[in-house]
């Protein structure tokens, strides 16, 4: 892993320093033990502007028409949930934490997407699917979890048909005064202390927010797109840079 952590600084954040078990691990047991709460402290703590940044994601890919489409880090399944809104014949959700699945199965069962809409437990780093397999990749709050980022950049350019669309929405840093003072108070002190109290979980939400202060983003983030196998790389700030909404293709 000493290359990831010279490119991917969030590669050395885990959950808990002083477990022995593997960032991989302790995501999954992390997101396993917070599943039943994700979805409302999604939508609490972005005060429901999370729906429009997917919105916007799936809006990229929709400009190829995607008829078969792998979601990565797939978690409760929000982000194949609205890309079945464009019209695919297939959706396939992959995430590492098993309660967080059947979450978003309930929720798809729900909503009458079960025939559209397929959830199944996997590594990114190690996707079971084909080489060209799919039209489109998509991946929300997911690439920053990796613990080898440039082996799951990889995998998903390798799922990816050539002249199928990457989009990734990943949190980012805002530049400008007043935002970046506000954002960096929030996500420092008031998100990680909300989502202590509803989750349960002491060091879930500390994590997001070291995590995401970590990620390389913007221009390095694309940068490691393109080696990783993608072209055309591009980084659109959303919402005055709070996340960003990176595009590619193959």
């Amino acid at each position: 892993m000493q290359l990831d952590d010279q490119t991917n600084p969030a590669a050395k954040i885990v959950p808990d320093a002083h477990s022995n078990l593997s960032k991989k691990e302790q995501v999954a047991e992390m997101f396993n033990n917070i599943a039943g709460k994700y979805d409302f402290l999604n939508h609490f703590l972005s005060m429901g502007i999370d729906r429009g940044w997917r919105k916007k994601a799936i809006a990229e890919i929709a400009k190829i028409s995607p008829q078969n489409i792998l979601d990565v880090a797939t978690g409760t399944g929000d982000l194949a949930i609205a890309a079945s809104k464009i019209g695919p014949k297939k959706i396939t959700g992959i995430d590492i934490a098993e309660q967080m699945l059947e979450v978003g199965r309930k929720k798809i069962a729900e909503k009458n997407l079960s025939g559209t809409i397929t959830l199944q437990k996997g590594d990114s780093e190690a996707l079971p699917f084909a080489t060209d397999e799919f039209d489109a990749v998509v991946c929300a709050y997911g690439v920053r979890n990796f613990e080898n980022l440039e082996t799951g950049l990889q995998e998903m350019s390798r799922v990816m048909r050539p002249g199928g669309k990457l989009a990734i929405l990943e949190f980012s840093k805002p530049k400008d005064f007043p935002v970046k003072q506000v954002f960096s108070f929030y996500f420092k002190y008031i998100l990680p202390t909300l989502g202590k109290l509803v989750s349960k979980h002491s060091r879930a939400y500390t994590y997001l927010n070291e995590s995401a202060m970590a990620f390389p983003e913007g221009k390095v983030f694309c940068q490691t797109l393109e080696r990783c196998g993608f072209k055309q790389a591009k980084a659109q700030p959303l919402t005055f840079g709070v996340t960003t909404l990176y595009t590619a293709s193959k």
